[in-house]
């Protein structure tokens, strides 16, 4: 959004909703009663809905449920998490364009936002469902200065960072947990999608690009059929609906938290917060690494640098880095 636009918008929510007349607004602007109007008209566009009364002035009623940057900057209190916001109404994948404006030089902390995903994408390639209007959609930018063997780190630090934010956005922490790597759970399913992508030079990362997916608003009965068991959104954990642009803002701020705590102290500097969430220990798993090997055991615990560690029918204690768990269901 201009400038014009953006600054009438400040001024009308600084008015806490008392009508602000077209000739204060274009003297304290310094443009015409015409540009206001016209700025009023853009904004009406965007989904504002802001009242005229002749000769009262104009009064901002409410905003629209979009996660338009003006929204996600309002009480945002970051210092370079979403430091440069690029808004779509949709795109195929917010990654693949984050990937593009990390090749273009775009800084640590740029992030996409998008209200639909035609393309969304998950870790080991699953698809994302992405309807437009009720969840986040967010790609971050990270340029850690990082060999490519600490990667595997921020996956986890950017789960905790979630599951604090779900946590703190349902006033529910023991209902939110996190099963290893990166998945989010809220009373036992899914709540969200985590995939992280980089771009090297020899051994060391130029960039990552952070893409978290959170089900807020969606119906749980909207969803494909083959999630419909295993996933949830807020909503309907909450019984209510979720304002998106404060959870997204809610995010942002965990997010830099645990980011720039893991960039100074590694994965040691989470682990406490990882481990509270963390209920998998002596439970028998399966991991499937990426070559397709599979592996069964009794989780055993979580290793300094954030490994799963794995004992094995033999005895023998086992670290996966990387790859997909599949918890074997209890019986009584």
């Amino acid at each position: 959004m201009s400038a014009g636009p953006a600054r009438v918008l400040d001024a009308l929510r600084s008015a806490a909703g008392r009508p602000l007349t077209g000739v204060a607004l274009s003297e304290s602007h310094g443009v015409s009663r015409t540009q206001i109007w016209k700025d009023v008209e853009t904004l009406r566009a965007r989904g504002y809905q802001i009242d005229a009364e002749p000769g009262g002035g104009y009064r901002l009623v409410a905003a629209p449920d979009r996660l338009y940057p003006e929204e996600l900057r309002r009480g945002l209190e970051t210092r370079w998490m979403a430091c440069e916001i690029h808004h779509l109404d949709e795109t195929d994948s917010t990654n693949r364009v984050a990937l593009e404006l990390a090749r273009d030089g775009a800084p640590h902390g740029a992030t996409v936002v998008a209200e639909g995903q035609t393309a969304g994408r998950g870790r080991l390639g699953r698809s994302f469902y992405s309807p437009p209007y009720l969840n986040l959609y967010s790609s971050t930018i990270l340029r850690p200065a990082l060999d490519i063997t600490q990667a595997p780190a921020w996956i986890l630090a950017s789960a905790v960072a979630v599951a604090e934010a779900i946590s703190e956005t349902l006033e529910a922490p023991d209902a939110v947990e996190i099963k290893w790597p990166n998945d989010v759970l809220v009373n036992g399913r899914k709540s969200s999608g985590i995939l992280m992508e980089l771009g090297a030079e020899a051994t060391r990362i130029a960039f990552l690009v952070l893409g978290i997916g959170v089900n807020l608003n969606v119906d749980p009965g909207d969803f494909p059929t083959e999630f419909r068991a295993t996933a949830t959104s807020l909503a309907a954990e909450r019984g209510a609906p979720i304002d998106r642009a404060a959870f997204a803002r809610t995010l942002y701020g965990w997010l830099e938290k645990v980011l720039d705590a893991c960039a100074v102290e590694g994965f040691r500097g989470i682990l406490p917060r990882f481990e509270a969430r963390f209920r998998m220990r002596g439970r028998e798993v399966g991991v499937r690494e990426q070559d397709g090997k599979e592996h069964r055991g009794r989780v055993h615990g979580i290793d300094t640098d954030g490994a799963l560690l794995l004992e094995l029918a033999g005895g023998s204690v086992a670290r996966f880095v990387a790859g997909d768990v599949t918890v074997a269901k209890e019986t009584a």
